[in-house]
């Protein structure tokens, strides 16, 4: 499926006061991070450099956000034990917080009860998502965005629902 989203730098760009993302999988295949998490598996070693080649254009976009007074909270639920993929995004998650993110996790099991959508989502401002498709395999499907008021409803509500009950990143501990 192609993406039918203008380039999220637009979109986070275009934010005025808010950014949050909903991230609902155990495993992504990120083709950009294929090597790192090789190394990280072999090694235990995460690439934590925020002005590496692989963060660099990130952390400089989430910190021009959060200087325009944006603020960008990203929540993940996740299934326990921990798959490697979320054990590598944790232990690299330092970096989003450090260019100004706010994190938190939530153990699946404590999801339920709460409407989720069926993808993850990026919601600007409360009024504008951006679905991300994934295939089965965890490879990124294309994007696509949605005004619809009955899905930003969903999402903003499964968003706040999943924050309120998720642990900050800095007490999640995986073992």
């Amino acid at each position: 499926m192609p993406s039918s989203a203008p380039p999220f730098p637009d979109l986070i760009g275009a934010a005025r006061h808010s950014a949050v993302h909903l991230e609902m999988r155990d495993a992504y295949g990120v083709t950009n991070e294929a090597a790192d998490f090789a190394r990280w598996r072999e090694t235990g070693q995460r690439d934590t450099d925020p002005r590496s080649e692989a963060w660099e254009a990130w952390t400089d976009l989430i910190k021009g956000t959060v200087a325009r007074g944006v603020t960008v909270r990203r929540a993940r639920i996740v299934s326990e034990p921990v798959s490697d993929y979320i054990r590598y995004e944790h232990a690299g998650t330092v970096v989003n917080v450090a260019a100004g993110e706010l994190v938190r996790w939530l153990p699946r099991r404590r999801a339920s009860g709460i409407a989720l959508p069926g993808n993850d989502f990026w919601l600007f401002d409360g009024c504008l998502i951006r679905w991300a498709h994934f295939t089965g395999a965890g490879l990124f499907a294309g994007a696509e965005v949605s005004e619809n008021p009955a899905e930003v409803k969903l999402c903003a509500e499964a968003f706040e629902a999943v924050w309120d009950r998720a642990v900050p990143h800095d007490e999640y501990v995986i073992n």
